[in-house]
């Protein structure tokens, strides 16, 4: 089956907004000396972990919201209206004076980043039906694992005298609100088929009751939840833990926590787009089975992460962090793909915003214990066993799931 130019050019639009979208997130992770230093009243590791979790707890409860309003009514606008938003309050970070402040920047950020993902990964899958679904989320994802990357380069714009990270969020911010605007006018939503025109507007009650009712949709929940504890923590903590572990500089720590893993994760993307991609001919599980793959990485990657401080060696943490982000790829280009096979079109960002209530909640509740537990000085072995042993749960979650041609509306298909 070809695929319309179309499809692939709103791709080729949103992979600099899904950019944006983690650059704006990580240069916070990566530059937080110099923003401790520089902002009165920060002062503990757990004041700081509710810096991060804040973020997440607001990006949590209005996802929900965004997700339907992008089903309910238009995924072109909802995506447009979040970049310009966001990129307006990473601007305003920039010139915040107080740890009260930063605060409120943050959480209004979540606010406003919360509305873009779920409907973006529905766009995408709107477009792109049969075959090409999971390689053109993957391709989706790539662009936030480059804008972390980036975000990782930034402790060096924060350590660099004549620049600093105030001069990042000014200028991220900026190129942000300048690429909403082209945005709007180029995307494009999906055409909608005449039985679905003529279906009445699903109310929210129904459409959270028909989600919940859904038993491969909680499996999913649960599945997605669980594995995003431990890539939450990586991504916000791990440049000042290879700081704090290893003794380098906070530019080289911020590179080292997000280049190499990031890399890995690309790579886990396409190769884990591709090959359940073409999995799906023959088994409708075919993504699942790519996605627990993934998760099976990720497991020993987690003790890995835990382990190498006590090994002294720098290498040994970032080859675990790579192992890490080959099976991130994998479970990451397939999460929107499954949720296609057991819900229905018109629930899909709705759906999406529902999965990342509950785990970017959990994910916030982790980055301020993390801090609390980093405080009390509980080995990271230990911390990120806990975290293995939630991927190892998660694989066996995923296998539960039964898809469905949710597109046809069929009815479950036979494993």
């Amino acid at each position: 089956m070809n695929v319309p130019s179309r499809a692939w050019l709103i791709v080729a639009l949103l992979v600099p907004v899904a950019l944006l979208n983690y650059l704006d997130r990580q240069m916070l992770a990566a530059m937080k000396f110099s923003v401790m230093a520089d902002i009165p009243g920060i002062g503990q590791e757990a004041n700081w972990g509710k810096i991060l979790a804040l973020f997440k707890w607001t990006y949590a409860i209005l996802s929900p919201i965004g997700g339907y309003l992008a089903d309910r009514f238009s995924r072109r606008h909802v995506i447009a209206g979040s970049l310009f938003v966001w990129s307006l309050v990473t601007w305003l970070t920039g010139h915040v004076t107080s740890y009260e402040q930063l605060l409120a920047t943050r959480a209004v950020m979540g606010i406003s980043e919360a509305f873009y993902i779920p409907a973006a990964l529905a766009l995408i899958a709107d477009f792109h039906t049969g075959r090409t679904r999971s390689r053109a989320i993957g391709l989706h994802q790539m662009g936030i694992y480059v804008g972390v990357i980036i975000g990782g380069f930034s402790g060096y714009v924060a350590d660099s005298p004549n620049l600093g990270w105030r001069w990042a969020f000014d200028v991220c911010g900026l190129i942000g609100i300048a690429y909403a605007v082209p945005l709007l006018l180029l995307l494009k939503n999906a055409p909608r088929s005449a039985e679905s025109e003529a279906l009445p507007r699903t109310s929210p009650g129904a459409a959270l009751k028909e989600l919940l009712g859904n038993r491969s949709f909680l499996l999913l929940v649960f599945y997605f939840t669980l594995p995003a504890l431990a890539g939450w923590v990586v991504r916000d903590w791990m440049p000042a833990i290879l700081k704090s572990e290893f003794g380098i500089g906070q530019g080289k720590a911020g590179v080292s926590a997000t280049l190499y893993w990031q890399v890995a994760a690309i790579i886990g993307a396409i190769i884990g787009g591709v090959l359940a991609d073409r999995w799906m001919e023959k088994t409708p599980r075919g993504r699942i089975f790519i996605s627990a793959i993934g998760m099976s990485l990720i497991v020993p990657a987690m003790f890995g992460v835990g382990y190498a401080p006590q090994t002294g060696h720098l290498w040994v943490a970032i080859a675990f962090l790579m192992l890490f982000g080959l099976g991130w790829g994998f479970f990451d280009s397939n999460n929107m793909p499954i949720l296609c096979q057991i819900a229905r079109p018109e629930l899909r960002a709705t759906g999406y915003g529902l999965m990342n209530f509950v785990s970017i909640s959990c994910g916030g509740f982790a980055d301020y214990g993390f801090g609390v537990l980093r405080d009390r000085h509980v080995p990271l072995f230990g911390i990120f066993s806990i975290f293995a042993s939630a991927a190892v749960l998660s694989v066996v979650l995923v296998l539960l799931i039964r898809p469905r041609d949710a597109d046809a509306g069929a009815a479950p298909l036979a494993r």
